[in-house]
């Protein structure tokens, strides 16, 4: 399946503040209308700014510049929230100027935000796979697809991601920092990993397993998924394994029990600190 993108002007706060900026001094002024990557000229109107033919009132931009975390996209000249009220809450995130925002879901961030950005934190994922070019990768949980991207970048000639999410999907189609994942070496599969991963055996040359936090997916931590991520890899293949630092302050160490049942499963595998990723290779 081919992942096709949505593209919609979007609007965020260092865009907003040079919009009011511009108000009362400049006729034309170029802004991104794609998280800072591209630029495209709107018109300063006395009423608002003109951005696609749609009318942005000041008063729409002054409330929404208040706003430093969301990201809108415009719909009729009003700003709405890029986010997704369904069992759970979904929603795209300003992290830095010039970097890819994350997700969250419940108020969770799904990619570490914390004196890093979400492309940083992607490379630090996908170079522990070691040369990936003309390799094929297995990608276990998509989310916003940045690791599948940064694989790509890295060389990789075919690329399998799965999400089990449509509502995840639906963001990473609006979000400009995944129109990568439209690229021809990636194939994007809708559907839960536990399943899909059957269909695999030792076809992959690595894997990428960044699944949702233990409380929220605890399967796939589970010593019967890693002998399926064992199945699907090739003799001597990498793992890359995210597992984060949940319970640290408490002392808590989840990495000792997932580097135990993937020892159990056939890896001989170690704990990266820095990249916070359990990986190593298959051996048996």
């Amino acid at each position: 399946m081919r992942f096709k993108p949505i593209q919609r002007p979007l609007l965020c706060k260092p865009v907003i503040d040079r919009l009011l900026k511009a108000k009362d001094r400049e006729e034309v002024v170029k802004i991104s209308l794609d998280l800072g990557r591209s630029l495209h000229e709107c018109l300063i109107r006395r009423e608002g700014v003109v951005i696609d033919d749609q009318l942005i009132r000041w008063e729409e931009l002054k409330k929404a510049s208040k706003k430093e975390r969301d990201i809108f996209m415009i719909v009729d000249g009003k700003l709405f929230s890029l986010s997704i009220s369904s069992r759970h809450f979904y929603k795209l995130v300003f992290v830095s100027w010039g970097h890819p925002p994350t997700l969250e879901i419940d108020g969770i961030h799904m990619h570490r935000i914390k004196d890093i950005t979400p492309d940083k934190d992607a490379w630090m994922k996908v170079k522990l796979c070691g040369d990936l070019r003309c390799k094929r990768v297995l990608d276990t949980c998509m989310g916003l697809g940045y690791t599948a991207i940064m694989a790509l970048k890295m060389g990789a000639c075919n690329i399998v991601t799965v999400e089990i999410d449509e509502n995840v999907v639906e963001l990473a189609r609006l979000n400009p920092w995944s129109r990568e994942l439209e690229d021809e070496k990636i194939d994007f599969r809708l559907g839960d990993i536990m399943d899909l991963i059957e269909e695999f055996e030792e076809e992959f040359d690595a894997i990428i397993h960044d699944p949702p936090r233990f409380s929220l997916a605890g399967e796939l931590y589970g010593l019967e998924f890693y002998r399926r991520l064992n199945k699907a890899l090739k003799r001597r293949g990498k793992l890359v394994h995210y597992v984060g630092q949940p319970g640290i302050v408490r002392g808590k160490a989840i990495w000792r029990g997932v580097i135990k049942r993937l020892r159990e499963a056939g890896f001989d595998v170690k704990y990266d600190e820095g990249s916070r990723c359990v990986h190593g290779v298959k051996i048996m």
